[in-house]
This record gives structure tokens, C-alpha cells and sequence, in this order.
């Protein structure tokens, strides 16, 4: 597994960002960067289970599961990636899961005179290295676009 590192500047206050990054109206406009069906369930609370999601083209629910394992407001946000939505069942063990279970996504933002300064790093296959090193970067100016206007 391959860790990337993601970086962009944000002309707002580390609070704003953090929550446009989180709030889930806002959440699916950056994230349609990587699928315009973009979706989570759950919570961003230290030890919440979240489901990641977009339905297959078939309408089939689909997704990834996860656990938050940290949460510090504004300031950093640790998520543990274990398993996959198949339709109505959760897969946490097996073939389709093992070669990125417990890959790790973390997010820290660091503020400065009012701007802020946002990390991603994430776990991930070299399969998708080159997908995400696209679409990383274009979420990211999504996301400081809507913050910052």
C-alpha cells in the first residue's frame, strides 16, 4: 500500500473549512469529484461508523465502511477504511476487502492569520495511485472554491 499526500491553501478560518469539508450538503459537491453520486451516512465522531457511498450503475447501494478514529475539531479527522457495501451486505473480511483494509485517510488543517493550510494523506493500492493524484486535487480546489465564495 501507497501513502499520498494531498495539499491545498484555503483563504478562510480553519473552522469554515473543516466544516464545509464535513457538513453533508457540501460534502457531495467537492466529493462529486470523484463520483457525482457521492454520499456518506453516519457520523464524523471519534469512534462512528460511516458508510461512504454512490450507487452502482445499476442503482445497487455500494460503498465503503469505516471507522472515524479520531476527531479533533477543527484541526484533524483520522478515518480507518474496513470493509465494502455490496447491496444490502457488509463485507469486512475476504478477497474484496483484504488488499486495503485498514488503509488509513487522514485530514489536518493548520490555520494561519485567519487562512488555512489543508493535508489529506491516504492509504491506498497502487491500482488507484494514478486515479487519486487526478481527482485529490481537483476535490480539494472544489472544496476551497466553495469555501472561500
Amino acid at each position: 500500500m501507497k501513502t499520498s499526500t494531498y495539499h491545498i491553501n484555503i483563504q478562510r478560518p480553519a473552522a469554515h473549512v473543516f466544516e464545509t469539508m464535513l457538513t453533508r450538503d457540501t460534502y457531495r459537491q467537492w466529493t462529486a469529484e470523484f463520483d457525482p453520486s457521492s454520499d456518506f451516512e453516519g457520523g464524523w465522531n471519534k469512534g462512528d461508523k460511516i458508510y461512504f457511498l454512490g450507487p452502482s450503475e445499476h442503482g445497487k447501494r455500494q460503498g465503503m465502511i469505516a471507522e472515524i478514529v479520531e476527531h479533533i475539531p477543527n484541526s484533524f479527522i483520522s478515518i480507518r477504511h474496513y470493509g465494502i457495501v455490496d447491496g444490502d451486505n457488509e463485507i469486512t473480511d475476504g478477497p474484496k476487502v483484504e488488499a486495503w483494509a485498514g488503509a488509513f485517510e487522514n485530514y489536518t488543517f493548520l490555520e494561519s492569520e485567519g487562512h488555512t493550510s489543508l493535508t489529506v494523506e491516504l492509504d491506498t493500492n497502487e491500482e488507484y495511485a494514478a486515479y487519486f493524484d487526478e481527482a485529490w486535487p481537483r476535490a480539494l480546489r472544489k472544496l476551497k472554491e466553495i469555501c472561500e465564495h
